[in-house]
């Protein structure tokens, strides 16, 4: 096993927009946003913290304890798209000298570096690791300096998160003198791994690898933490399964708790597996991969399904209108796979990728790039989420901050560093992991090899990859034949080759001498599909959800009416494509004749009624519905929206 940086370069179609719009929009009003200067918007401060903590400004802290880290992922946003020359990065890379002048005055003299601790309460530092998210801010801190480094080879910043790695380790770990502890929000384990990677510096993978092994163990650090006389609880929070730390991950089965704790948790593992070939590391990941996508993972790949804690509950336990699914956790459950795809080359990794990344991150931004879901619902009825105090977390229209912003700034980043996430090397082999309009150049098995692919998926079928190599290379180009495609045809130069032949864990090997301009066309014919949950998801039973592609579809009120809870769609009722040019952008449309009540009139009769009774039953008229991809939903004002309707 081997881990090998890759960043392809996308160039058109669908994330080329995305990416135009995070630099265009997302990323000038999110410093806005840090910088509090979005009329309306919940305070951020996150910025002026920082420069309390600096020196630069006068003031008290605001926010929460893991304010600053808002701040990091902005800048690690900002590192990834300086990555390219583009318009507008001369202004981005000025606010990022101006984030990284003020976290390096506001580091200490030990390396430490958090505006909570150094402004509110100095002497109250590492003392309770559970819940005050030190450890979580220094990891998203570590992958800001990551990312801007490798993109900008910025030395100042490398040298602020090194600094602050090398304080850690100088606090954390077995050996005497060092505390038995770990964070209670995991995040730093995977970012050290990042920055082992890019400094050869052995000592931050094995602090990595220690926080993971250690968690959990008895006696249990976090029981201890709150025993001690000086110990004060931020939110009281007590359950050891919401942290992971129940018992420790290598005997660990079902994917518990927080779930984006739980995600970031198992992204660390992932990495350490695949770093050391630590093969009981490894199994422990399969297990809650499986746990997370196969009993507790929504159609969209969303992943959380209680508020309670911003949980996972049990298996099948998916309802949709109460459905916490945060963004944050399904951009954690993105990254998950990626490195389960790294450790074994098996396509089921790369497709839950891309069902998560097609619906349940992109949801989380609106289409203009200024505002945001923290909660991504399958169904939504308004007047419940303004009236019903158990869907208070649901929101219909997107917000333009939180005062928990995790999330917007998470959407950043991804989209930003997608490039990264397109394909991934073992040995000989180049796997195509994700489907877009760019080109590669990297090497492979010690040779530099380029691809570009070009398409215009998700709308249409085609994916071509054409070798742009100055010269031949061999090595194999392993594609993924997507789970929902059941009949995908390749041609290599024309020539039709066979699948079935080819197909190993789901990618099509094509071993050759590659040469320069030779050309792969790989065909996965879309068509609108019927979807079914399996028959214990109790929300889902009788209902049907549309799928064309990756993408799943649902029914919004601007389109499809009012009172969607009544709407059925006949199993043989067609499915008719279309493109919509005046929809968001351009997108593939579903429309159909189904039945609702419009609610034009009042049922008559009593609440509930028995059999004959006057009004018994009100008949369903036909209807015409439109289904739209579910990312789009909530960009055309407040209405009913949802993915899941009766058959």
């Amino acid at each position: 096993m081997s881990w090998q940086y890759l960043r392809a370069s996308i160039e058109g179609g669908f994330w080329r927009a995305y990416q135009d719009l995070v630099r265009r929009e997302v990323i000038p009003f999110q410093w806005k946003a840090l910088n509090d200067q979005i009329p309306g918007a919940p305070k951020s401060h996150s910025m002026e913290n920082l420069r309390i903590a600096a020196g630069k400004s006068r003031g008290e802290f605001e926010g929460m304890v893991f304010q600053d880290s808002d701040v990091s992922k902005w800048l690690e946003a900002a590192g990834h798209a300086l990555g390219e020359s583009a318009p507008g990065n001369d202004q981005i890379g000025q606010w990022a000298e101006e984030a990284i002048e003020v976290l390096a005055a506001a580091q200490q003299p030990d390396g430490y570096l958090n505006s909570y601790f150094i402004v509110k309460e100095p002497d109250r530092r590492w003392k309770n690791l559970r819940e005050a998210h030190e450890l979580y801010s220094a990891g998203h801190l570590i992958e800001a300096g990551v990312a801007v480094y490798r993109t900008t080879k910025n030395r100042k910043i490398l040298d602020v998160v090194t600094k602050l790695a090398d304080h850690i380790d100088s606090r954390f770990g077995i050996a005497e003198g060092k505390v038995r502890g770990y964070p209670g929000h995991e995040e730093v384990e995977l970012a050290l791994v990042k920055l082992y990677r890019i400094t050869g510096e052995k000592r931050y993978l094995a602090l990595a690898k220690y926080f993971v092994d250690e968690r959990g163990r008895s006696p249990n650090y976090f029981e201890q933490e709150a025993a001690a006389p000086d110990y004060r609880a931020l939110w009281g929070i007590r359950e050891l399964d919401y942290f992971q730390a129940h018992k420790p991950l290598r005997e660990q089965t079902d994917a518990v708790g927080h779930a984006v704790r739980a995600m970031y948790l198992c992204i660390a593992a992932a990495d350490i597996a695949l770093e050391t070939g630590d093969a009981a590391l490894a199994e422990a990941c399969d297990r809650l991969w499986e746990s997370a996508t196969s009993r507790r993972m929504y159609i969209t790949g969303g992943i959380g399904s209680q508020a309670y804690h911003e949980a996972f509950t049990f298996d099948y336990d998916l309802p949709n209108d109460t459905a916490y699914t945060e963004t944050c956790a399904a951009i954690g459950l993105f990254f998950f796979s990626n490195r389960m795809a790294n450790l074994h080359h098996d396509a089921r990794y790369a497709d839950v990728m891309e069902r998560t990344l097609y619906n349940g991150i992109i949801s989380g931004l609106a289409l203009d790039g200024h505002s945001y879901f923290y909660v991504n619902p399958l169904e939504v009825h308004p007047e419940a989420c303004d009236k019903n105090a158990n869907f208070a977390h649901v929101k219909y229209r997107r917000q333009p901050w939180y005062g928990c912003a995790c999330c917007p700034p998470n959407v950043a980043r991804l989209l930003a560093s997608l490039g990264e996430y397109l394909y991934h090397v073992d040995g000989q082999t180049l796997y195509a992991d994700l489907f877009h309009s760019g080109s590669l150049t990297t090497s492979v098995g010690g040779r530099e090899i380029s691809i570009r692919q070009t398409t215009d998926y998700p709308w249409a079928d085609s994916v071509v990859f054409e070798y742009t190599g100055a010269t031949p290379a061999n090595f194999t180009l392993a594609v993924r034949m997507p789970a929902w495609c059941p009949e995908p045809s390749m041609k290599l130069s024309g020539k039709k080759l066979d699948l079935a032949g080819l197909n190993r864990n789901g990618y099509a090997h094509v071993r050759r001498t590659w040469q320069p301009g030779e050309r792969l066309e790989l065909q996965l014919p879309m068509r609108a599909m019927r979807v079914h949950a399996d028959p214990r998801v109790r929300a889902d039973w009788g209902k049907v959800a549309i799928q064309r592609g990756p993408i799943v579809y649902c029914l919004e009120e601007a389109d499809s009416g009012p009172n969607l809870q009544t709407v059925t769609l006949a199993p043989q009722a067609e499915l008719r494509e279309v493109f919509r040019s005046d929809l968001f952008g351009g997108i593939v449309a579903i429309g159909a004749e189904g039945r609702g009540w419009d609610g034009s009139e009042e049922p008559g009769g009593s609440l509930y009624r028995s059999a004959g009774e006057r009004g018994e039953s009100q008949p369903l008229a036909p209807r015409k519905l439109l289904f739209i991809p579910y990312y789009a939903w909530a960009n055309r004002g407040a209405g009913e929206m949802a993915v899941w309707i009766r058959e």
